[in-house]
């Protein structure tokens, strides 16, 4: 499966695009479903599919190399039901992108252990981290790597700023309607109770029109 010192399957190879057409979206309960297609493809059973991986990711971790790591990515992704989460780490340098680590939950101490394990030196070269709004992430990131630039989910912006905006509209639309019922009452009190009164109704009916808009 493209890694290094690992023989090629052609047959293998021919049915991963069927096997995984599922994409990187959804949840890890997904993996589940795709590792049984695979052991009915090659006709093997789940356990023996389970232990493959476990042998590939083994294999990987041993041999991994962690050089200089110049961009990173910190993102969840949800496992279980009840909002569990695990929290991924990935190296998204230009023309190397791989899962660096994954930690249980979506807190400060969980993405605190992925430069616990990288050490502070390696960690002072990173220079690009993309992450969204989680403010556990927030935190750590401003705590471990002040020197990076720090880039943001477009959708999380996108969504503070429409947030934003409806707030505002909001004030503006409530401070509208106070400052037309403080202009009626003023007029109630000001004018003749009379409505064959042409100033008493021309001022009414600008407060209505105040409190409308």
């Amino acid at each position: 499966m493209g890694l290094s010192g690992f023989p090629a399957v052609p047959h293998a190879a021919r049915r991963l695009p069927e096997l995984w057409s599922g994409g990187r979206g959804g949840s890890l309960g997904d993996g589940k479903h795709q590792l049984t297609r695979a052991a009915e493809a090659f006709h093997t059973s789940w356990d023996q599919e389970c232990d493959a991986v476990e042998y590939v990711v083994g294999w990987g971790l041993e041999h991994r190399t962690l050089e200089k790591i110049r961009a990173i990515g910190v993102d969840e992704i949800q496992y279980a039901k009840g909002h569990k989460y695990l929290t991924l780490v990935y190296q998204i340098d230009q023309g190397l992108t791989r899962l660096l680590w994954i930690g249980k939950e979506r807190t400060i101490e969980s993405f605190q252990g992925f430069f616990t394990v990288i050490g502070e030196p390696l960690a002072a070269q990173i220079e690009f981290v993309c992450s969204d709004m989680c403010q556990p992430y927030l935190d750590v990131i401003r705590q471990k790597c002040s020197q990076a630039l720090h880039i943001l989910d477009r959708f999380h912006i996108v969504a503070k700023m429409n947030q934003a905006l409806d707030d505002v509209r909001a004030a503006e639309s409530r401070k509208m309607a106070q400052d037309g019922t403080h202009l009626a009452n003023y007029l109630s009190r000001s004018l003749p109770m009379n409505s064959s009164d042409e100033s008493f109704c021309m001022g009414m009916e600008i407060a209505a029109l105040s409190r409308n808009s």
